[in-house]
């Protein structure tokens, strides 16, 4: 049987060579590629993208095809160099041989492929998947007994076969979101980052305070009531009997609004229109997330929240939830400034005391404690254990207080001095 030509040798091993530089950086792109960007483009009808995903489904399957293939190409190549070098020079040419295959496999069969699969793994992986499936379908037998081989050392060794798990939680969801760059507008970026928070909030995090919901007590004078209904800028108003607590419901102006205006509108009127729908109360450690799906099932847009007593400590409403991915309606973006609060030329901010600390910090980019009291008042007569009096000044996590007017029984307003940066 006559021996093939040295041509032909050296053909078939440039032949093994490309083939071992291919699956070494197919495997790396193949692993690289971004499972989720990948199945945006499986679903979009990319077929290489398909196909990359079905393999990948299951990587023990595609990781013995590629490494069965490797082997054969690792072990037929060293064979060709020495039938080579044995032509051009004898036993001190196997030698020079076995060096320089050494180094070839190295620098273009290994590191120069894998680093191209890592860096550009769409552009190797996609054909890759072409010629992988139907070599995957034909080796089957091969694969299936190498894989059940493996599989059976690793129980020996006591380790999971467990596929691990693609999905992410919402503080990995969050760092996927940060690190969008200029694929997300910056904007998109803080209302998705601000979804995920919903979570981390509940209703009394964002609510109205008793002390400040606006509503209507039937108990007063005609007058008083006529004119409060007149200058209200709300749609929705609570409607109650001498305290809120005593609530009858929420009146919709539009049901009084022509009574209103005909001067027809009286108590007994007012009552009727107030209980077409009766009040919608949440407990107090609703999240904020909980909450929206809430307003949505039960087609509400307004909830009193009460304590375990069932008490109401405040109220909030679907534009609150809104607002905590959106930002304020009522305050320009590009200013940053929450409207409670005003900027003095001195630098400093002076602050309703009622205001959140939640809200501050969101819109303030500011980062005040929140694992305590949930409004400034609240923050400042915790840490002093007394109502302060007017000028009395207090620093908390680097920030200055200034307690510029209070109440009976609570600060009015505070003035604020950021930590200088």
């Amino acid at each position: 049987m006559p021996h093939p030509s040295l041509g032909v040798l050296c053909l078939g091993l440039a032949l093994l060579l490309i083939l071992a530089a291919f699956f070494a950086g197919s495997e790396t792109a193949l692993m690289s590629l971004n499972r989720y960007r990948l199945r945006h483009q499986a679903n979009a009808g990319n077929r290489g993208a398909r196909l990359a995903d079905a393999l990948l489904a299951q990587p023990d399957r595609l990781i013995g095809l590629i490494l069965l293939l490797s082997t054969i190409v690792n072990v037929t190549a060293p064979m060709l160099v020495g039938f080579i070098a044995l032509r051009l020079g004898g036993e001190f040419m196997v030698a020079c041989g076995a060096v320089a295959l050494t180094l070839v496999l190295l620098i273009f069969c290994e590191v120069a492929p894998k680093t191209y699969g890592a860096l550009h793994p769409e552009r190797l992986a996609m054909p890759a998947a072409y010629i992988y499936t139907p070599l995957l379908l034909l080796l089957y037998p091969f694969v299936w007994a190498t894989n059940l081989l493996a599989n059976g050392v690793l129980r020996l060794l006591g380790a999971s076969q467990q596929q691990a798990s693609n999905s992410l939680s919402s503080e990995e969801l969050r760092t996927v979101v940060a690190e969008a760059g200029a694929m997300i507008p910056h904007r998109h970026q803080q209302m998705l980052v601000s979804i995920l928070d919903l979570e981390n909030a509940t209703v009394e995090d964002i609510m109205v305070p008793r002390t400040e919901i606006v509503g209507i007590d039937v108990d007063d004078d005609w007058d008083k009531v006529l004119e409060q209904l007149r200058q209200s800028q709300h749609t929705r108003l609570p409607v109650y009997e001498g305290e809120i607590d005593r609530i009858i419901g929420v009146l919709h102006m539009k049901r009084v609004v022509h009574e209103l205006a005909r001067g027809r509108l009286d108590r007994e009127g007012l009552i009727d229109a107030s209980s077409v729908r009766d009040a919608y109360f949440v407990p107090s450690g609703t999240t904020l997330n909980t909450q929206l799906l809430n307003f949505q099932r039960d087609k509400r847009r307004m909830a009193f929240v009460v304590d375990e007593y069932g008490d109401i400590q405040g109220l909030v409403t679907l534009e609150d939830i809104l607002e905590e991915i959106v930002g304020e309606f009522t305050t320009d973006p590009a200013t940053m400034m929450h409207k409670d609060v005003h900027r003095e030329a001195d630098g400093s901010f002076v602050a309703n005391a009622s205001t959140t600390i939640r809200a501050l910090n969101r819109s303030m980019r500011w980062n005040l404690p929140t694992d305590g009291p949930k409004t400034l008042n609240g923050l400042i007569v915790e840490f002093l254990e007394t109502i302060p009096d007017p000028g009395t000044t207090l620093k908390l996590a680097d920030y200055t207080l200034e307690v510029l007017q209070t109440g009976e029984n609570a600060i009015k307003t505070v003035r604020i001095r950021p930590p200088k940066v």
